[in-house]
């Protein structure tokens, strides 16, 4: 089995350097304004679509033109990724997975591009096609087959270098035999069945008085002066401080549950829904969808099972012991079960649900329902002593 890794690290590139890599994100900008642009034209006048192979051709005479031969000093694969980029934008466009693609300004646009080729390590340096040897963080080695390398900038003005690599996993029959629920929400981060609790960190929280005079320090600057562009760079790096103590807290603690677990049963929450309420500041800081990726793709590389149960499942209002279910308010954080009289707390009788439920759903095959195919395979006890 064939799985992907990114890696990621941090490039220090002199002042030549620097320049280059911003010849390169302008000329991509220019290239995918000027394709989006043909495309529009000719479908205004034939009414059908330029393809990539079209475009490519295009690009190839519009380097030749004096008005844009800048475009010869940026690598050919460079641009070429740029026009599969927009081919790509268009159909998740028509798929109704995004909007429809807009013209690239200099300021909304992050500076990056992508090279899939010749993107090599070169004794603790980045050798790119064109710039020559970059110095690099090379905190850890690579494996598997780089398939390709990204280089963008990140608002505080920090270069990184990404690259994508194939690894073939052996194929060994896995043995799963350690389970867990995993119950996540606000007031504890997750609960596990077995009712270990972790709290949020809330590094956004504690971050906040400070971002916010940093914020009327920018908004008070005037636009377009040195002294906002300086202080917009001083609140980017605040920004990037708090993202990277949340994302090292998150690799952390999903590392830790994979390295416990083999099976992780966990509710599918909507996410997208969840972070339009008045609770969005709070759900954007405990960053759950973040968190659950990281489950999925560690999981695949641990050969690890991830199971999740419908997020209609009443995994918080049915009694694990009896199922009897019993309607609850959100601030309800302990009940009394009416059936069988067990109190419970709320967040580890989730879990513990989640985990019956998981398991179900291993046994029977489908998600569907509770009662499918007609059997009732709900496992009687689940031993919480871990």
């Amino acid at each position: 089995m064939i799985t992907t890794k990114t890696y990621k690290f941090r490039l220090d590139p002199t002042r030549e350097q620097e320049q280059e890599f911003l010849r390169f994100a302008g000329c991509r900008r220019f290239v995918w304004n000027w394709a989006l642009a043909r495309k529009q034209a000719v479908y205004k006048e034939t009414g059908k679509t330029l393809g990539y192979n079209a475009l490519a051709s295009e690009l190839v005479a519009l380097k030749k033109q004096p008005e844009t031969a800048f475009l010869k000093e940026c690598h050919s694969q460079a641009l070429q990724q740029t026009l599969m980029d927009l081919d790509k934008a268009f159909v998740s466009f028509f798929a109704k997975r995004t909007k429809f693609p807009r013209f690239k300004s200099r300021k909304r646009t992050p500076n990056a591009f992508r090279i899939p080729q010749n993107v090599t390590i070169v004794d603790g340096r980045v050798s790119i096609p064109k710039v020559g040897l970059v110095k690099a963080r090379l905190h850890r080695e690579m494996q598997g087959t780089i398939k390709s390398a990204t280089i963008k900038q990140e608002p505080n003005g920090h270069w990184y270098v990404c690259f994508i690599s194939h690894i073939e996993l052996p194929d060994v029959e896995p043995v799963w035999d350690a389970p867990v629920g995993i119950d996540v929400g606000l007031e504890s981060f997750f609960t596990l069945d077995n009712g270990e609790k972790v709290k949020p960190p809330k590094f956004y929280r504690k971050a906040e008085r400070k971002l916010k005079r940093l914020q009327r320090a920018v908004s008070r600057s005037q636009k377009t002066s040195r002294r906002r562009c300086k202080r917009k760079k001083v609140l980017a790096v605040y920004h990037a401080r708090v993202r990277n103590q949340r994302n090292d807290w998150l690799h952390k603690i999903s590392s830790k549950l994979i390295s416990r677990y083999d099976t992780l049963c966990i509710e599918d929450w909507n996410l997208k829904g969840l972070v339009k309420t008045k609770l969005a500041k709070s759900f954007t800081d405990a960053s759950l969808g973040a968190f659950v990726r990281m489950l999925v793709y560690k999981a695949e590389w641990n050969r690890c099972r991830i199971v999740k149960v419908d997020r209609f499942f009443p995994s918080s209002q049915t009694c694990h012991p009896c199922n009897h279910r019993q309607h609850l308010e959100l601030s309800d954080r302990q009940w009394t079960c009416g059936g069988c009289g067990v109190i419970h707390d709320r967040d580890p009788n989730a879990a513990i649900n989640l985990l019956l439920e998981g398991m179900r759903i291993l046994a029977v095959g489908s998600p569907e329902s509770q009662n499918d195919k007609g059997g009732n395979v709900r496992l009687a006890k689940v031993s919480s002593s871990r």
